[in-house]
């Protein structure tokens, strides 16, 4: 390809600029609703013109600094904040995450907002007509979603995100936790694949389980003693917290549920109920190791619910026994193959991705062999 003149290169640089700007005056003269949406929308069609200008022959990674260097001068010197260069690194940097969305653009500037909507609705003109760009999240959240680099880690994050409304605050800790990778490992390879495509699905009482579940929010040092009553009451302090650590459809029923069974009282720790499940889920907290008499209790736990408890429309009642600690082998002999009991490990402080990551790297290693 023949090198192009500095004036050629200008044209271009000056045409780009000029369509650039069309967006930023479009969808600043649409603030009335839908705000988010249009920064969103805006920002994507910023980074494919920035995308579709480099790849007009000037692939060097210089001039894609300098281009954006130009273009955030120009800019912030004509709309104030937020076209830095850094900022346009990130609408250039969407635009790659997300191109699979972008139906072919037919003209440059090929978008606009249909008025009498309860919202805006982004349109992308293509050679078969007009076709949305579906995007569902605020700008803020899309830019931490491009640091995510596996693209089915990124799309379950998304899909949550915009499924149980987490504010960014709670994107980070989700990812921080390493949320997909402790659902991932209690899932065959089909199941991870559903996680990239639709979220965490519940539909059977497993679809619940990850492990471990982090509790970092409750504030007890993991260097402390504590008690399991000190473990409870932080975790009814949190409570709201603790149900987003559990998962999808949780209600909270009851602390320290009393029954009577032969004369004797007994009580369960936490009370919930599953709404997408229709069933009751039993909580014992453990601070210690596990044990077959704490699997044994749950045991007599669930066996009380499903008789005495639950109605023939509910479906049988789940036990989840939490605990520092627990032996595989031992619940493998004290439960048997069909028992809606499961231990699963919790821990105070948040896990390191990296050895989830491996782990799961590993674990799909086995399923291989």
């Amino acid at each position: 390809m023949a090198k192009r003149s500095a004036a050629a290169v200008k044209a271009d640089e000056s045409s780009l600029l000029e369509r650039i700007r069309d967006l930023i005056v479009t969808a600043r003269s649409s603030v009335a609703r839908g705000i988010d949406l249009v920064q969103v929308h805006t920002s994507f069609l910023i980074g494919l013109h920035i995308v579709e200008h480099e790849q007009q022959g000037q692939t060097r990674s210089d001039y894609g600094k300098a281009l954006l260097t130009v273009l955030a001068e120009r800019l912030s010197g004509e709309f104030g904040k937020g076209f830095s260069r850094s900022s346009l690194a990130a609408m250039r940097s969407f635009y790659l995450a997300y191109q699979d969305r972008a139906p072919k653009v037919q003209t440059a500037s090929g978008f606009l907002i249909q008025s009498g909507e309860t919202a805006p609705r982004w349109i992308v003109q293509t050679a078969s007509g007009q076709s949305p760009i579906p995007f569902g999240l605020s700008w803020s959240h899309y830019v931490f979603l491009t640091t995510i680099k596996n693209p089915d880690e990124r799309s379950f994050y998304e899909i949550e995100a915009i499924g149980q409304n987490w504010p960014l605050r709670e994107l980070r800790r989700q990812f921080d936790s390493g949320l997909y990778e402790r659902l991932a490992l209690s899932r065959d390879k089909d199941g991870i694949r559903q996680l990239a495509r639709k979220g965490q699905i519940v539909t059977q009482p497993a679809d619940l389980l990850k492990e471990p579940l982090v509790l970092e929010f409750l504030g007890l040092d993991e260097r402390e003693r504590y008690s399991e009553s000190d473990l409870e009451a932080a975790v009814i302090n949190q409570i709201g917290q603790f149900l987003l650590e559990l998962g999808k459809g949780f209600l909270f029923e009851a602390r320290q549920k009393r029954f009577t069974f032969d004369g004797d009282h007994f009580f369960v720790d936490l009370v919930f109920y599953n709404r997408l499940l229709r069933c009751y889920v039993l909580v014992d907290l453990k601070i210690g190791k596990l044990t077959h008499q704490d699997l044994g209790q749950m045991q007599m736990y669930v066996n009380y619910f499903d008789r005495h408890v639950k109605t023939e429309a509910e479906n049988a009642t789940v036990g989840i026994v939490l605990c520092k600690k627990k032996n595989e082998a031992l619940v493998e002999i004290t439960l048997p193959a069909d028992a809606n009991i499961h231990a699963r490990e919790y821990q105070l402080y948040l896990p390191s991705k990296e050895e989830l990551r491996q782990k799961l790297q590993e674990w799909l290693g086995d399923a291989k062999a």
